[in-house]
């Protein structure tokens, strides 16, 4: 795989929202507000980007066994250092973010990378996988609070709408608005890639970093349980 690639298939391709369908529960609750939704994206992208290289730098001396936890630790250390930062020179973010943004440790996008990437793959080149899903995570962000805010606010960014302000759907800006959009930004990336994002084996036992571990890789082999 070559590095331009690596760095935009987690625009559409493999976008982590729309596409792998992972950091649910973020996505729906701060994109209510483009201005939230870029400040959890540029935070997630800095810790993907950091834990990425630093995993990837170091895969070959964390332990198989205790691989997860040092995982964990590592991110922690990174989006407490975000954290604090953001604390500091954005207090209305990090107030408007609440518990979403230390919960940074815990995103499967996070995990997922380390995991399926980072740990098999050059510095550069996590790097770069660690860039691209964070844009694609935050383009995803971005576009879904775009959409709710419009039409639930009347805002963007901040800024009043004529007409949409005083003729805002409020439902927009609660869960069930954002189930809506979020269903209809993965239909219509379903729609543009003609459902092509994802080959139907990718979601194999093959390609299971756990596989081995469980058992259902020989079975999978054989032509039984090959979907996870």
């Amino acid at each position: 795989m070559n590095k331009l690639k690596i760095l935009t298939k987690g625009f559409i391709k493999e976008n982590p929202v729309l596409v792998l369908v992972l950091g649910t529960c973020p996505t729906l609750a701060v994109s209510t507000q483009a201005s939230n939704a870029i400040g959890m994206g540029l935070a997630a992208t800095v810790v993907l980007l950091c834990s990425n290289i630093a995993i990837s730098a170091l895969r070959k001396v964390i332990p198989d066994k205790v691989r997860i936890p040092c995982y964990i630790v590592l991110i922690a250390g990174f989006v407490t250092i975000v954290q604090m930062l953001i604390k500091a020179f954005a207090p209305e973010l990090d107030e408007q973010l609440g518990i979403y943004l230390p919960l940074i440790v815990v995103n499967c996008i996070i995990l997922g990378r380390a995991e399926m990437f980072a740990n098999k793959n050059t510095v550069l080149d996590s790097a770069l996988d660690g860039i691209g899903m964070g844009i694609g995570f935050t383009l995803a962000l971005f576009v879904m609070a775009t959409i709710r805010e419009i039409l639930g606010s009347g805002t963007w960014l901040g800024m009043e709408i004529p007409v949409l302000i005083d003729n805002n759907i409020s439902i927009m800006t609660l869960a069930p608005g954002g189930f809506f959009v979020f269903g209809c930004l993965i239909a219509l990336v379903n729609k543009i890639s003609k459902g092509k994002t994802i080959r139907k084996d990718d979601f194999s036992c093959r390609g299971c970093p756990s596989a081995a571990a469980c058992g259902k890789l020989k079975s999978a082999e054989g032509g039984e349980g090959s979907e996870a």
